[in-house]
């Protein structure tokens, strides 16, 4: 009897190893927005690894800066480096204010960009013509699928140890990105981008997976996608692609988007 209940058994494990996706379901993960430099912007996303090894982004957010696009992305590293949500002790120059520069140190570098259209890795980390513009009343609505062969190694697996930052500030609370509060951002001329106002690059909000625990600063620094974790240059430079996102049009389109939206 035992060896008759045997042999019915194994067509059925053979039709498991034949097609080992099947019995895979797609896997949900909830972050929790919470508004940075107390912008008093919130929101949710859900993260959502397909059964074909895909990422589908959804995310809904309230108190952004109206009428304007809001650069976003995914952070972190999927090499064990251990990063997360930065709080107030991150402003190192005490203006009251965390940049992109001191938060990168916290949540590390782009690890994907949550542009609309186009592409997605970390060159495309201030193309504003492609990201998100929040509505006349702060309301800001994503939702994008990018494929698995565009999603850089180790996402899938790693999607738990992953979290999103939006950024773009109204300091001064005059509904636009100016220079009159926080001067010219540091970061954006830093890859050569002239004339953009700290508001428009400083951080809004950010939200790790829940139930991930939030842990120290590595010793190696931030990840800059070269496998190295001693490398404590700027990760600004690699932060953006360099030259790549330089082109005549992408600043022109920069500029436009984000000075004097009056």
């Amino acid at each position: 009897m035992r060896l008759s209940r045997a042999l019915l058994a194994l067509p059925v494990a053979a039709l498991v190893l034949a097609f080992p996706g099947v019995a895979q379901a797609d896997e949900s993960v909830q972050v929790k927005l919470l508004d940075l430099n107390e912008t008093g912007a919130t929101g949710t996303a859900t993260l959502t690894a397909t059964s074909g090894g895909d990422l589908k982004i959804v995310i809904r957010s309230k108190g952004m800066t109206p009428n304007s696009p809001h650069a976003q992305h995914v952070h972190g590293a999927a090499n064990g480096m251990d990063f997360h949500c930065p709080d107030k002790s991150a402003d190192a120059n005490g203006n009251g204010f965390v940049s992109t520069e001191e938060g990168l140190k916290m949540y590390g570098d782009i690890f994907i960009s949550l542009t609309n259209t186009g592409d997605t890795t970390k060159a495309s980390g201030l193309a504003v013509d492609r990201m998100p513009k929040a509505d006349a009343q702060g309301n800001l609505t994503y939702e994008r699928t990018i494929p698995a062969a565009e999603l850089p190694e180790g996402t899938i697996e790693h999607l738990k140890d992953l979290h999103i930052v939006q950024h773009g500030i109204d300091a001064n609370n005059n509904g636009t990105y100016d220079m009159d509060a926080l001067g010219e951002s540091t970061f954006a001329k830093s890859i050569g981008v002239n004339g953009i106002p700290a508001e428009a690059t400083d951080p809004a909000t950010c939200g790790m997976v829940s139930g991930a625990a939030a842990g120290s600063v590595p010793a190696g620094g931030v990840d800059t996608g070269d496998g190295s974790t001693t490398d404590n240059r700027s990760p600004m430079l690699f932060a953006v692609g360099g030259v790549a996102l330089l082109g005549a049009a992408g600043t022109l389109v920069a500029r436009r988007r984000l000075v004097g939206q009056r």
